[in-house]
């Protein structure tokens, strides 16, 4: 059954649904619900008959027999700050969004083993303090940590500003639990470092997006917690600067660089002007900026001495003209706000749009140099906000509308300039998307820039695991 699931065995599904969640676990109005149906940017809203909010694994798999059964579409969703509508219901079919945000708990915590059990629910940042608590770290950092989930951030394959040093989402599961597409449980939680028996499936439904099942909890790793951090805010002349300065600080500092984060004027400007309580950190303006923070679990390890050594050397060679250290967490703080508040400032300043690509770390200014010169070539007047990720090649590509172009002309524009993007990005070896995903936005640049063998392979795993193509259609394929 699909679309044309009758509206009987509709309203039969999610009576049956009711009463397996209980009066707190399920939203009907659609005034409860349209939170849970609005995309994160507030452009899209989905139709769903219902919120089903459980508040176990359990209930998980019983919500999902049912829609299984009757034909429903059913719509994981973690925090919702997704870009690429993802997490709403997007198909003109009857769909249940599945929402786990009431499934929040720390199941284990293992310190010695350097190890935690998190339900799928639990916001990032708890996860974080979780670790905090045990003088452990939990390494995945993201701008969006205070809302985003485990579930989510796993499903998406996030990535954030530490990959640099401890690589992607994927990177930091030991072991899943996932509630498949006829409701049955997959229990791969353990937390084991070695454990070569077979596929590893895990990895199956990371990146996945929802569209192979439901992850309902992971075995996450930890590692020692920083005894040592420092952090600075660089003006650099030009990426390329900003690129041979990252090797450098990685030979320099004994691999400690924790994060490297490039940036134009513009993200200053816009932060500026959107942002209260930002201001700019440094006297003369530049046209680029790298923050730059290492990090150490050793406290004989000294920091300071190795980014004064970095800075002084990089000065002298002209890759660096100016910078502040953070003398205080709460300088630091400052500094770093002004990275992650971009997408709330492009979200206001309103007008663009953005495209979250990579290459080769050792072609990131090249790349940012030719994709400037192309696109000023179509519309010289564009404002480019390109910052992201420097140290593991992740730009997120802001195209602005010229302030003198009206709001219709940008439309008819903009997907054009969005192609060419991608064509130079196909040709530069890079990715169309780096660590939001595809969703139901990019599913025709996936068509279009994916080997077709590996297209046929996704669509024969797809069509195995979940053949009634239940959970969240219309994503990724």
């Amino acid at each position: 059954m699909n679309q044309h699931t009758p509206p009987s065995a509709v309203a039969e599904a999610v009576a049956r649904i009711k009463d397996a969640l209980g009066s707190k676990g399920w939203l009907e109005d659609p005034s409860d619900t349209l939170k849970y149906r609005t995309d994160w940017r507030g452009r899209d809203v989905g139709e769903a008959v219902l919120v089903a909010r459980p508040s176990s694994t359990d209930e998980v798999s019983s919500v999902v027999q049912v829609c299984a059964e009757a034909g429903i579409a059913i719509v994981p969703q973690g925090g919702n700050t997704g870009l690429v509508l993802g997490s709403i219901p997007t198909e003109d079919r009857p769909a249940v969004v599945l929402s786990l945000d009431r499934m929040t708990r720390i199941r284990t915590l293992d310190a010695d083993n350097f190890a935690l059990v998190a339900e799928a629910g639990c916001v990032v940042k708890s996860v974080q303090d979780a670790a905090v608590a045990a003088d452990r770290l939990f390494p995945l950092s993201l701008a969006s940590e205070g809302s985003s989930t485990i579930g989510g951030t796993l499903s998406t394959n996030a990535g954030g500003n530490q990959t640099v040093r401890y690589g992607n989402a994927r990177e930091q599961v030991l072991g899943l639990e996932v509630v498949m597409p006829d409701g049955t449980v997959f229990d791969g939680l353990n937390t084991l470092r070695k454990n070569n028996t077979g596929y590893d499936l895990k990895h199956l439904f990371i990146g996945a997006e929802g569209t192979l099942g439901i992850i309902t909890a992971a075995a996450l790793r930890l590692m020692p917690a920083p005894r040592g951090r420092e952090t600075a805010l660089l003006a650099v002349p030009e990426p390329a600067a900003a690129q041979a300065l990252l090797a450098r600080a990685r030979e320099l500092s004994g691999d400690t660089v924790l994060a490297y984060e490039l940036m134009p004027r513009m993200c200053l400007d816009l932060a500026i002007r959107h942002i209260e309580g930002i201001a700019d950190p440094l006297e003369a303006t530049s046209p680029w900026y790298v923050l730059v923070e290492l990090a150490t679990a050793s406290p004989i390890d000294d920091l300071r001495a190795k980014l004064e050594a970095i800075l002084a050397e990089a000065m002298e060679q002209g890759r660096v003209t100016d910078g502040v250290i953070a003398e205080s967490e709460a300088q630091r703080s400052a500094l770093w706000r002004i990275r992650e508040e971009q997408a709330e400032a492009g979200r206001r300043e309103g007008g663009g749009v953005s495209c979250d690509v990579s290459v080769p770390v050792s072609k990131v200014a090249a790349f940012l140099s030719r994709a400037e010169a192309m696109l000023r070539a179509e519309e010289p007047d564009l404002r480019l906000n390109t910052f992201g990720h420097m140290g593991d090649g992740n730009i997120h590509y802001l195209i602005l509308r010229p302030l003198a172009m009206d709001a219709g002309a940008w439309k008819q524009r903009n997907g054009n300039l969005v192609h060419q993007l991608n064509e130079l990005i196909a040709e530069m070896g890079g990715s169309f998307s780096a660590e939001h995903g595809i969703g139901a936005q990019k599913r025709g640049d996936l068509a279009r820039y994916a080997a077709p063998s590996r297209l046929a392979l996704m669509r024969s795993v797809k069509a195995a695991i979940d053949p009634l193509n239940v959970m969240n259609p219309g994503k990724i394929l």
